[in-house]
């Protein structure tokens, strides 16, 4: 009986009735026949890592203050958990909110209301850079990289690990200072 049972289940796999890997629950980058990112879906679904307020990089203030909100694809982060660093083809979103103060039953403090765009990371080595940056319109299809230098420099000189920013995320920075893979000066205040 054992046997029978087991040669149905490798007859009914080779029919491609199991889900395959890199499925929506497995989502990967996706390029364009002219080498452009893929929007992708559901991103909102995926792990999600932080959440800043006005966060800005340069020493100038930034006038209006956007929540940005981190997700990355579930199986990205449970391989973090694993090593503390990011596998290939992992990917970040980062989406921009604007931010309000005044709403409802809200006396003090903001809360976040319409998308204004999102960008991505992407860990590819199959790319010309390793990492790359791109920015997308909320109803944008695809994106094509941005100019290696600005995002790109910046994650190289500042990331605590890899190309991440994980000094801001609470939830990784101690599995990356664990397994040795946190930079302790890129969390210098500068």
């Amino acid at each position: 009986m054992f046997k029978k049972f087991f040669l149905l289940l490798i007859a009914v796999g080779s029919l491609g009735v199991f889900p395959a890997a890199g499925g929506p629950d497995d989502p990967k980058p996706q390029y364009s026949k002219d080498g452009h990112l893929q929007a992708p879906e559901n991103f909102r679904e995926w792990i999600f890592l932080s959440s800043g307020l006005g966060m800005n990089y340069n020493p100038q203030a930034g006038g209006h203050e956007m929540f940005t909100n981190v997700f990355v694809p579930q199986w990205a982060y449970h391989e973090f958990l694993k090593g503390g660093k990011w596998p290939d083809k992992t990917m970040f979103v980062v989406e921009e909110r604007d931010a309000e103060s005044k709403g409802s039953i809200n006396k003090s403090g903001h809360f976040q209301v319409e998308a204004m765009g999102y960008g991505m990371e992407v860990k590819d080595s199959s790319r010309p850079d390793t990492w790359s940056y791109y920015n997308f319109e909320m109803d944008s299809k695809e994106a094509s990289a941005n100019p290696k230098g600005g995002c790109w420099q910046c994650h190289e000189d500042h990331a605590a690990v890899e190309h991440s920013f994980v000094q801001f995320y609470p939830t990784l920075k101690p599995v990356a200072k664990k397994f040795g893979t946190y930079n302790e000066a890129h969390e210098k205040v500068e």
